[in-house]
């Protein structure tokens, strides 16, 4: 879906290789999460939201050395949001690389459409309503609109 999107808006060569690259391993950190949050049932708590949320510069770190640095610097910012209330930077609208932009909505309709250990996945039509409701706070709205756009 992040390929898709990048090619839609016209990147091509290395920015969309990087994107590929790290909607691919975005997640990579959470080799570092222990199973007990991983797989919680219910809420996190606010000291196992602190671990969870580490996984992202953790991922950034494990791929140190082995992708090119925009894969990493995409990987830590692929749970940033439109609004800054994201993290790890907490970066806003265009501060957060397009890729991440790009790789956060995929990922978030993925996670919607797909059961969780604390809920059952959302249909489609449930998904699209959480991205378009989303657009403008969680997401760029722009990027939405072109994701959308390649759900068919």
């Amino acid at each position: 879906m992040s390929a898709a999107v990048a090619r839609a808006i016209g990147l091509r060569d290395a920015e969309l290789h990087a994107v590929i690259r790290a909607a691919e391993l975005h997640d990579v950190g959470k080799i570092a999460v222990p199973d007990t949050i991983l797989n919680k049932p219910g809420p996190l708590t606010e000291d196992e939201l602190a671990v969870m949320r580490r996984h992202a510069v953790v991922g950034e770190h494990l791929l140190a050395g082995f992708e090119p640095v925009a894969v990493g610097r995409l990987v830590r910012s692929s749970h940033e949001r439109w609004d800054g209330s994201g993290y790890p930077d907490g970066l806003r609208g265009e501060e957060i690389p397009l890729g991440a932009r790009i790789i956060t909505i995929c990922d978030s309709y993925d996670a919607m459409t797909h059961a969780r250990p604390y809920r059952p996945a959302r249909s489609v039509e449930e998904a699209v309503a959480e991205l378009r409701h989303g657009a403008g706070r969680r997401f760029d709205p722009a990027l939405v609109a072109v994701f959308l756009s390649q759900l068919g």
